[in-house]
């Protein structure tokens, strides 16, 4: 169940509370990617510390190693990876997409290598279902496929086209499994059409007249400029039901979440503050910053004087670039706390101004001070 708290006026910003098996979860939210099993560096304990609401889990990793089987086996991901609040998993599209020199996608489904040992694996919309069923986690997402930002007309709607088939397919698999799961699962299916004005409204429609507890906007940050992903996003969520979460798969840089929540999205998830904390770099209120740049040798402070997270309060840039430059865990640590802290700590400020009636002046300071 969705439902909305505060519309902010001459915006489409808004806040929300989603009900999940798994507890509420307060909407804009970011989302930490927990690809297989594990936000990269960070304990549950760590991610709770950090206010996190809800983390993802990726089907196509999670199917190849160690296999849904042994995650039901072991009493659903939730209680195997020791995390008692929400859990998303991605159905595996985006993967496939990335790795398509090792993938043949027909109208059934993808086949696939294994990036472990090349052994072949052939996926449906069905069978993509049925994993994340099996996994159990509260939210999961339709089959879809993703295509890369400059792929011609012709493909996109193919593409578009093969992922409606897909949805309704996963949509029909999800009421049949439905007295086999022991607690709900809320399915999502993908809009997608690249940045094409036309198929994106064609897929927005067909997608949101499924009737799905919520809806996903795929298919954006592969390739495409930033303006054109906004106005795509303008595009789109004018034909998305009002009253149901709007997820944004793949995209959580602040600007492009700030601008994403203006013009009406709700959920986010992103590797980018994981990856980044592992290669030294870090956000703060001006901008990206890499600890390895040599001011910050003697810089006594922490990363963002403002922020509240366990490395801002206890550690300085200097001892952090050391630990990086010397490839240490616990700089890519530290890192990753903060990175993953200032982008929900973003939400919550953004939530809070929304409720306020504030959003709009909230993202003219943020911008004012903040350097892409």
């Amino acid at each position: 169940m969705f439902s909305i708290i505060k519309k902010q006026q001459l915006s489409r910003a808004r806040t929300g509370v989603l009900k999940t098996p798994h507890g509420d979860i307060q909407t804009p939210v970011f989302m930490p990617v927990g690809t297989k099993g594990t936000v990269k560096t960070m304990t549950p304990k760590d991610l709770k510390e950090i206010g996190t609401e809800i983390i993802l889990g990726n089907t196509y990793h999670l199917l190849l190693r160690p296999g849904e089987k042994l995650i039901k086996k072991m009493g659903g991901i939730h209680k195997w990876i020791n995390w008692n609040k929400p859990i998303l998993t991605d159905s595996g599209g985006f993967q496939i997409f990335s790795l398509k020199d090792m993938t043949k996608i027909t109208d059934e489904g993808a086949e696939f290598k294994s990036y472990l040992d090349g052994s072949k694996h052939f996926i449906t919309p069905e069978k993509a279902i049925k994993i994340q069923t099996d996994i159990g986690a509260d939210i999961i997402m339709a089959l879809d496929e993703c295509t890369h930002g400059e792929t011609t007309k012709s493909y996109a709607k193919e593409a578009m086209e093969r992922t409606h088939a897909w949805a309704e397919r996963c949509v029909k698999e999800h009421k049949r499994l439905a007295k086999k799961r022991k607690t709900p699962q809320a399915l999502f299916p993908i809009i997608q059409g690249v940045t094409y004005d036309d198929l994106r409204t064609e897929s927005a429609k067909f997608i949101s007249s499924l009737d799905t507890p919520g809806v996903a906007i795929g298919g954006l940050s592969v390739g495409e400029s930033k303006e054109k992903m906004y106005h795509t996003l303008e595009i789109v969520i004018p034909h998305t039901n009002e009253e149901k979460p709007r997820y944004l798969m793949g995209v959580g840089t602040p600007e492009d979440i700030l601008e994403a929540v203006d013009r009406g999205v709700d959920m986010f998830d992103c590797v980018l503050p994981t990856r980044l904390g592992r290669h030294g770099s870090f956000w703060n209120s001006t901008g990206r910053h890499a600890v390895k740049n040599k001011k910050f040798i003697h810089d006594e402070s922490p990363p963002d004087t403002k922020c509240d997270c366990y490395t801002c309060k206890n550690f300085s840039l200097s001892y952090i670039r050391h630990l990086i430059q010397e490839n240490e865990i616990l700089g890519m640590h530290l890192l990753t706390i903060h990175n993953l802290r200032f982008l929900i700590n973003l939400t919550e400020k953004i939530r809070k101004n929304i409720n306020k009636g504030s959003f709009s002046k909230f993202k003219k300071d943020f911008f004012k001070n903040y350097h892409v």
